[in-house]
């Protein structure tokens, strides 16, 4: 196979753009890197692609080593023909290597490797190619009748070369790929409650069916987890007789034919007992997998946007994780992220000190010239912004407050990282901290929890956690090497995602920032043990130095580009000016254009382009909600049937897919992605139940 030409064509890429992509991925280049320096070489392909591209191209080396190791043991066995050979080279995925090679792989002991042992091989060979009439048939049995070997009798051989028969009916790799057409086609979904009497959260699958190549991934992924917990039984359903007379037609030359019988017999308990089972297990992996790499899919997008939040910079924040037994911890930090007051109240049950809590707010708010609360969205949360929604009400300050996300910050609040930053302070105290800085910079302050624990995905847990984590490590990266680092501030957290840094030369560079001083210039940072000339390369232009010797340092540019860029500085240009430099300086048009945006706006933030959080003063209920009411909200979550939308009452309301568009769409994640704020409309409200349902046809 010609790889690069598959990629070309699979990415409708022109070839010289996954020529020299793959070159570069092979150099050892890393993907910021080049997506972001490299432009010229990749045609401008963005870090996404290159990501997806390295994917590919990973599975397809494996494809084609697959191959030659397939080819290399079946040849070992002396069983290699030139049509198997050209068939296994053939091949685009490795579920089909796996089936050509089937029948040749060492197998564990079955009731046909058994029979092979006793010697039946032949017989079964006489009943698959038909080649004796009944009386000749009824000879030839008696002749493979042998008591040492543990053939008892004629029945018992017959009995062995059927179980022989079988598996190659099982085996055969055109027998697997047609009947597993058919069952993606044709096969039903059966699902039914382990115990009906049972209530659970499973109930609406207690008693359902759908078409295997109709049913949706969150649902394959919302039965999987009923299965799991022993709450659902899932089968898949299809006429198996209509399948039988297939493989008997395939397989049984002459029906009339004296052996036909038993060949059929053969063919018959081979699908029932090898081949369906085998294919059943094959097609719910496969609905798996691919209700899997949706959901990854899906996180990943809603990552991006989260982390790409756009800090809130220069405001003192006070911070709350609300609770109700063990209180509400309260934590003030200043506009760098300091930890400047903390202290716990009791507002909620069952304690319930209301009055107490405002005061003690009040004081904290006057005492740190407080603007802005952010108040956790977990346990006690709607019950605690009510309290701090009528303290503002009551004070002269302008003071807002807005809802956080606090996904992760139990684990970040006990994590190492954690510990190591505030040694000396409970837990709940450093999840409060945590809260509060994710207003200030929530990139710098979510790269601190591993991705998967952010929470704005489905079913995560249940997802394979080697891909997830693989997917969402590339999304941080991606973003954090989108805005840039700090090197004079950022903690090992983030230095660890940038461009070529390993955790080891992130703790290096702080050992080395400890012990000189702050950063003055990026040359410097050949002087930090580990990392060397290569290392310098990839990470050099994602490293900022505010206030260094050189101000390009505190741009994007790299280092390579400094001479261009110091001609270039304090001047204006023209698309044809542009050119004719371009051409004059032997620099890529694309690299020119990077260059002279980042003179434009040094130190510029890519995410203060993305939409403001939205700040409240005042608290909805849910009584308070009307039929037909027109409301600003933030997209919390997207998942495959609606996305989530918070409008300010304690629970998230949803526009289902058929409500984001006036137009078709596949998927949600067309119209909407985490962090959008968005007007909606209210559509339904179940008090009871806490459900809102909303619109947003017509309105954005």
């Amino acid at each position: 196979m010609d790889i690069l030409k598959a990629l070309a064509d699979e990415f409708k890429l022109r070839p010289h753009q996954v020529k020299n992509t793959v070159a570069l991925l092979d150099e050892g280049n890393t993907i910021p890197f080049i997506a972001r320096y490299r432009k010229e070489q990749t045609g401008e392909l963005q870090d996404v692609v290159i990501r997806d591209l390295a994917n590919r191209l990973n599975y397809l080396r494996n494809l084609e080593a697959r191959k030659e190791e397939v080819i290399r043991l079946i040849e070992e066995q002396g069983k290699l023909t030139e049509e198997l050979k050209i068939e296994i080279l053939s091949s685009e995925t490795l579920q089909r290597i796996d089936d050509l090679y089937r029948p040749y792989r060492p197998k564990r002991r079955t009731r046909a490797t058994i029979a092979k042992e006793k010697g039946l091989e032949p017989l079964a060979d006489i009943i698959f190619n038909q080649t004796l009439d009944r009386e000749e048939f009824k000879i030839a049995i008696g002749k493979f009748v042998d008591e040492e070997k543990g053939v008892k009798d004629e029945e018992e051989a017959l009995a062995g070369a059927m179980d022989i028969i079988a598996e190659i009916i099982s085996d055969d790799a055109d027998n697997r790929e047609i009947l597993k057409k058919i069952l993606w086609d044709k096969g039903i979904i059966v699902v039914e409650a382990a115990d009906k009497e049972e209530k659970s959260v499973y109930e609406m699958y207690y008693d359902y069916k759908e078409p295997v190549k109709a049913i949706a991934n969150h649902r394959v992924l919302a039965i999987n987890r009923g299965e799991r917990d022993k709450k659902l039984k899932v089968s898949l359903n299809i006429d198996g007789e209509d399948l039988v007379r297939l493989l008997v037609d395939r397989t049984i030359k002459d029906k009339k034919a004296d052996t036909a019988i038993y060949g059929e017999g053969a063919i018959e308990d081979g699908y029932k007992r090898l081949l369906f089972p085998s294919l059943e297990r094959e097609i719910r992996n496969n609905l798996t997998e691919r209700a899997e790499e949706e959901a990854i899919k899906v996180f990943a997008i809603n990552l991006k946007p989260l982390l790409l939040q756009p800090p809130i910079k220069g405001k003192n924040v006070m911070a709350i994780d609300p609770g109700f037994r063990t209180g509400c911890k309260v934590a003030v930090v200043d506009d760098t992220g300091k930890m400047l007051d903390f202290v716990t109240v009791y507002p909620t049950e069952p304690q319930n000190k209301v009055e107490e809590t405002k005061k003690i707010l009040e004081k904290l708010i006057e005492k740190h010239s407080v603007e802005l609360i952010s108040i956790g969205n977990g346990t006690a949360s709607r019950e605690t912004e009510l309290v701090v929604a009528e303290m503002i009400q009551g004070i002269d300050r302008q003071v807002s407050y807005i809802i956080v996300s606090e996904a992760g910050a139990s684990i970040y609040s006990a994590s190492e990282v954690g510990i190591k930053e505030f040694p000396d302070l409970d837990v709940s105290v450093r999840g409060a901290i945590s809260i509060g800085r994710r207003l200030q910079d929530p990139l710098a302050e979510l790269v601190k929890i591993e991705p998967r624990h952010i929470g704005v995905g489905q079913y995560q847990h249940d997802l394979n956690q080697g891909k997830l984590d693989e997917a969402l490590t590339g999304v941080v990266e991606d973003c954090v090497n989108t805005v840039g680092v700090d090197l004079n501030t950022a903690s090992p957290s983030l230095l660890k995602y940038v461009a070529g840094i390993t955790t080891r030369v992130a703790n290096g560079l702080i050992k080395y920032r400890e012990e000189n001083g702050k950063f003055k210039n990026r040359k410097e940072l050949l002087k930090v043990k580990g990392l060397g000339e290569k290392t310098f390369v990839q990470c050099a232009g994602f490293l900022r130095i505010p206030e260094g010797d050189n101000p390009l340092d505190n741009t994007g540019v790299h280092p390579e580009s400094y001479e261009v860029a110091e001609k270039l500085i304090g001047k204006d240009y023209s698309k044809e000016d542009i050119k004719r430099i371009s051409e004059e300086m032997a620099i890529g048009i694309p690299t020119l254009q990077d260059i002279i945006r980042e003179l434009e706006k040094p130190g510029r933030d890519p995410r203060d382009e993305m939409p403001k959080p939205i700040l409240r003063q005042d608290i909805l209920k849910i009584q308070d909600l009307q039929k037909d009411m027109e409301l600003m909200g933030t997209v919390r979550n997207v998942v495959d049937f609606g996305a989530f939308v918070d409008i300010g009452v304690k629970e998230d309301g949803l526009v289902h897919i058929s409500q984001l568009s006036n137009k078709y769409i596949k998927h949600p994640k067309e119209v909407v992605k985490v962090g959008d704020v968005v007007k909606v409309k209210i559509m339904d409200v179940d008090i009871n139940r806490s459900r809102i349902s909303l619109s947003m046809k017509g309105l954005n």
